[in-house]
């Protein structure tokens, strides 16, 4: 049991409490300046034991940056290259300057939120309000570096280092707005596809195959089954840094997509002459194509749609909202599109389905008359 004992300092009479902690050692908090506070405090302790939630006083001043390097390369054993890319990016520019020298004990809800408003308020020049000395950052941005420095509390809290996580109940954290999402017509995907030239068959395989920039780029010759008419997606290639890395799709999950009759030729010529290990879209080099940047073909043939700000995730979009159009159950849209849920493509693109509610009215209509007039 902890014991309570009184000394003297120069302030007047203070109180220490001396405990038994969980490994036998020794432990003891002075200062407290009337007994009551000392046994309040000795009770919690005693509780905190019992309960196998006791924390070590010392284990608070631990450092943020020393618990950083166990967590950032547990997140890289099991995160693809393209989403750790983020969060170390987040730790080394948000996360380490401002909280890397911070004793975890130390951090408090409102140094936190305070951290948060910062990162979201431009800065401009006092001398010059015209010049902007620092933009604001995204919500994005904002949602990641929180995200990194609550995942390395949550471990102190795993390993008994700390009580409670801080982090966890910060109440202004901003909320990403969703992306307009841009649905080209058939017409529109012509247009473009005759503009991109050499890349059409690039464009159409998009816009009517649904595969992500990084599937697509990934393709080989072996994942074409023309006959079949099938394109067996099973990589992503993804742009990290100055490298291309390959690995799985998002999900994981390979999957079978269908192709529309008229793409069939198209790739056909593409991959003439070609080894089945080649690329069907390579770059200029042979090698995996890159991204498209702010010039590049892409934007050249965005433009011939009337939409220039268009990126390659848009003619995902525009795979969807034409299949839904023509008429495709969801449950085939999903297998498509490589959602892990019929309901996961309701919610992306709930717009597209508007459409249905329109028919179930229609059919309970016709269902209430029908019975009336029986």
């Amino acid at each position: 049991m902890a014991t309570v004992k009184s000394y003297s300092t120069k302030k007047g009479i203070r109180y220490k409490v001396r405990y038994m902690k969980p490994d036998g050692s020794q432990g003891a908090k002075s200062g407290f300046t009337t007994s009551e506070a000392a046994r309040d405090w000795a009770s919690r302790i005693e509780v905190r034991k019992a309960d196998g939630e006791y924390v070590d006083p010392r284990d608070g001043r631990t450092l943020v940056s020393e618990l950083a390097p166990a967590w950032l390369a547990a997140k890289k054993s099991r995160l693809k290259p393209s989403a750790y890319v983020g969060l170390d990016s987040a730790w080394r520019t948000h996360v380490e300057p401002r909280w890397g020298d911070m004793p975890i004990a130390t951090i408090e809800i409102s140094d936190i939120e305070e951290w948060i408003a910062d990162m979201l308020t431009e800065v401009r020049d006092t001398d010059d309000p015209e010049v902007i000395v620092k933009k604001p950052s995204s919500a994005t941005t904002v949602i990641r570096a929180h995200s990194v420095i609550a995942g390395i509390l949550d471990r102190a809290v795993r390993d008994r280092k700390l009580v409670v996580n801080k982090a966890r109940k910060v109440e202004n954290l901003p909320r990403k707005r969703p992306k307009r999402k841009i649905y080209l017509t058939h017409e529109q995907v012509a247009a473009m596809a005759d503009a991109a030239g050499d890349k059409s068959t690039l464009v159409l395989t998009l816009a009517y195959c649904g595969l992500r920039w990084g599937e697509a780029i990934g393709l080989r010759v072996a994942d074409l089954e023309l006959l079949r008419r099938r394109i067996t997606v099973s990589r992503n290639a993804v742009e990290v840094g100055a490298q291309v890395l390959v690995g799985t799709t998002k999900s994981s999950k390979g999957r079978s997509i269908p192709i529309p009759r008229f793409l069939v030729e198209d790739l056909a010529q593409l991959c003439e002459g070609k080894d089945r290990h080649d690329l069907v879209f390579p770059g200029t080099d042979g090698e995996f194509m890159r991204r498209p940047r702010q010039r590049s073909w892409f934007r050249t043939a965005a433009k011939a749609t009337g939409i220039p700000e268009l990126t390659p995730h848009d003619l995902r979009h525009t795979a969807a909202s034409l299949a839904v159009s023509s008429g495709a159950h969801v449950k085939a849209v999903q297998r498509m599109l490589g959602h892990a849920s019929a309901a996961m493509t309701l919610d992306v693109y709930a717009d597209l389905f508007d459409g249905d509610l329109d028919l179930v009215a229609d059919a309970l209509d016709r269902a209430r008359r029908s019975a009336l007039s029986a």
